[in-house]
């Protein structure tokens, strides 16, 4: 039986556009305009790796845990009532877990962002595993956090289908060995057509998930 592991931020929650209005937010406080290239650069960190090169690129005074402390109080307030899931994703979850799938979450997000936000909708339960990055110390363009998920699933990398937005853990997935979904969003819509090629799917949403990937 296949095993799916979902990202978070971009794939089952419509959040990113919540993201780079907290890059916005915290560079401007401190009287910088975000790049152009900013939020892409980050998008596949991890929250520690990301705080770092914000640092290390802005000149910043500041350690890593008071820059994470900031961006999870900014974020905690968005995810606790705000951000929507992306059409037909919490159906489609239900779904698999009813057909008997097991589902894992692998994501760079602080764990207490992804629990406000799934039980917001009823869905945390339907996870069998909650995987951080942060778990495995690299981000998502390392395959770490992924094997990890299936790991926690009982499930070979092979019979695993990953869930992305991102083009770097595209790849990451990949190189897995696992099938890959590419799902589309709207931050990562520059990079849309490379993970087309990449993946082994690719969706515009959730709607015709199933019928497109299969099951089991």
């Amino acid at each position: 039986m296949r095993a799916f592991i979902f990202d978070l931020d971009g794939t089952l929650l419509d959040s990113m556009g919540i993201w780079t209005e907290i890059d916005v937010k915290f560079l401007a406080a401190r009287g910088i305009v975000a790049p152009d290239d900013y939020a892409e650069k980050i998008s596949a960190m991890s929250f520690l790796q990301a705080a770092r090169y914000t640092i290390a690129r802005f000149g910043l005074a500041e350690d890593e845990q008071s820059i994470l402390r900031e961006w999870n109080e900014m974020a905690r307030r968005a995810y606790a009532s705000e951000i929507p899931m992306k059409r037909g994703a919490l159906e489609y979850v239900r779904e698999l877990k009813a057909r008997g799938a097991p589902l894992a979450i692998a994501t760079s997000a602080l764990p207490e962002l992804c629990e406000l936000a799934l039980r917001r909708y009823g869905a945390l339960d339907l996870f069998d595993a909650i995987c951080n990055s942060a778990e495995t110390g690299q981000g998502k363009d390392r395959p770490d956090v992924f094997l990890l998920a299936a790991r926690r699933l009982g499930a070979r990398p092979e019979d695993c289908v990953v869930f992305e937005d991102v083009a770097g853990a595209v790849k990451s997935a990949k190189r897995a060995g696992m099938k890959v979904c590419a799902l589309y969003d709207e931050a990562s819509r520059a990079d849309w057509e490379e993970m087309r090629g990449i993946a082994d799917f690719s969706l515009r949403d959730f709607t015709n998930a199933l019928s497109l990937i299969g099951f089991p």
